[in-house]
């Protein structure tokens, strides 16, 4: 990356801390006065012209990773695995009573946690419900998170037969050194036997998930990785940077904090990464996401239905999305809702035939505006303010303030403003602001500067 015709430090830029914006407003904005009714009502209102999407979390593995930010605890117990499977299928009874004419689903996504520890009976019979609860179009995409370590023939051959046809390997990174500091021991020859026991059940579309910033990773760490990767040719790529969080996840203080790459070396990584997987041939997705040319989130980049939610960067194009377990979030048309994030109350909440919402938020025409405009930006690196500002009834004047905050970024030719016809204001990231994206998007977050003031919500680093 070239940043020698910057006006500002592209550390300065890098060490900022920004919302991800898998959601617009984020998480720690949601609050206790959208409740159980409130979701029912969201639930009633979806017609047969909303088409929909479904989020299934485990909140379960075998063991801890030092680096883990989800919502997920450890058990070495088949039983709670079964209770919690057997709960699920019942909140999936119970949301589907309240959709009386929902469209067809074309989405399913389990994630976790490890999904896949469920019993090969749990997963057959809770795929089995939602075939039957559930209109589940023909090109159905339905993906599963996977830890390596797990996967056995036996179980691929299970995805395979429950309907499952995109699988995410958890890899991180291949150093021996790196995945002891993470608690994370995964040889690349356990990588490359789960992917191909997957291939070999019929399960092509892979997914590698990848990190920089972790403890002990150098230039020669992740040029290794990469090249390991690439020789195992999974279709698409995520290189997610590491949030260290250990106010938020207590478990991340067993990573040494000392052997933390600077945020120098943070931007040399990601930038280092970043180069070998273009020169591959991928295509560059968004801020941290990678694809073949040939693979269909590729495409949609292309011709602009590329979209943004909670598990980052999709090609699901579902109208609504519904969460179901422990600390699922979904999206309807009128606004958020989370589930109780403890597995006692959401169960005690579902058998008493109640709708787990622990909270939520309810969008106004502001929120749904702002939403549209980052969404636009995180994944087409562009959008045109005005056709925005009217189809929800503001103005470009609403957005005077978002576009001051955006100067810095102009002046650095990260971001440029082209006026045009009837009023219109475009804004376009380049491509030296590409890996910088998010903070294009913050400037258009109503709420971000009185989070950060209050110490409301405390976020990543930009890079």
């Amino acid at each position: 990356m070239n940043y020698a015709a910057m006006t500002h430090d592209p550390l300065s830029y890098a060490l900022r801390n920004v919302p991800r914006y898998t959601s617009y407003p984020t998480a720690p904005h949601f609050h206790d006065g959208v409740t159980a009714e409130t979701y029912a009502d969201w639930l009633g209102a979806i017609s047969r012209d909303d088409s929909l999407s479904l989020y299934l979390h485990v909140p379960y593995c075998r063991e801890l990773c030092h680096y883990c930010g989800c919502h997920t605890k450890a058990t070495r117990q088949d039983a709670p695995l079964k209770t919690y499977a057997a709960t699920l299928g019942q909140e999936i009874g119970l949301v589907s009573e309240h959709l009386k004419e929902a469209g067809p689903v074309r989405h399913i996504h389990w994630g976790g946690g490890t999904p896949s520890l469920l019993p090969r009976q749990s997963l057959i019979d809770l795929t089995d419900l939602l075939r039957d609860r559930f209109d589940l179009s023909p090109d159905l995409e339905h993906a599963i998170e996977l830890d390596p370590r797990l996967v056995t023939e036996d179980l691929a051959e299970t995805l395979a037969q429950v309907g499952i046809n995109r699988s995410s390997l958890g890899v991180q990174d291949f150093d021996p050194d790196v995945q002891k500091a993470i608690g994370r021991v995964q040889p690349y020859e356990i990588v490359a036997k789960a992917t191909r026991f997957l291939r070999s059940a019929g399960l092509n579309a892979l997914n590698f998930d990848l990190m920089y910033g972790l403890p002990g990773q150098s230039r020669d760490t992740i040029l290794d990785t990469v090249d390991k990767t690439l020789s195992l040719a999974p279709g698409r790529i995520a290189l997610f940077g590491y949030a260290h969080v250990p106010w938020m996840r207590k478990h991340q203080r067993l990573i040494d904090e000392t052997a933390l790459p600077s945020a120098a070396q943070r931007l040399e990584l990601a930038d280092l990464a970043r180069a070998e997987l273009l020169n591959a041939g991928y295509v560059a997705i968004g801020l941290d996401h990678f694809a073949r040319a040939d693979d269909s989130m590729a495409i949609a980049l292309a011709d602009g239905s590329l979209k943004r939610n909670f598990q980052g960067y999709t090609t699901d194009q579902g109208e609504q999305l519904v969460g179901f377990g422990v600390s699922s979030i979904g999206k309807m048309s009128r606004g958020f809702i989370q589930n109780m994030p403890d597995v006692g109350n959401w169960r005690r909440s579902i058998l008493a035939g109640e709708l787990p919402v622990s909270k939520g938020l309810a969008l106004s025409a502001d929120d749904r505006m702002r939403g549209r405009i980052i969404e636009e930006l995180m994944t087409n690196y562009a959008c045109d303010l005005a056709p925005v500002c009217e189809r929800y009834g503001l103005s470009l004047r609403d957005l005077e303030t978002a576009l001051d905050t955006l100067q810095d970024l102009i002046t650095d030719g990260m971001v440029a403003l082209d006026f045009g016809a009837n009023d219109n204001v475009r804004v376009s990231v380049t491509e030296t602001g590409r890996p910088y994206v998010r903070l294009a998007a913050a400037a258009f977050d109503a709420y971000l500067a009185e989070s950060q003031a209050t110490g409301k919500a405390r976020h990543s680093a930009a890079i």
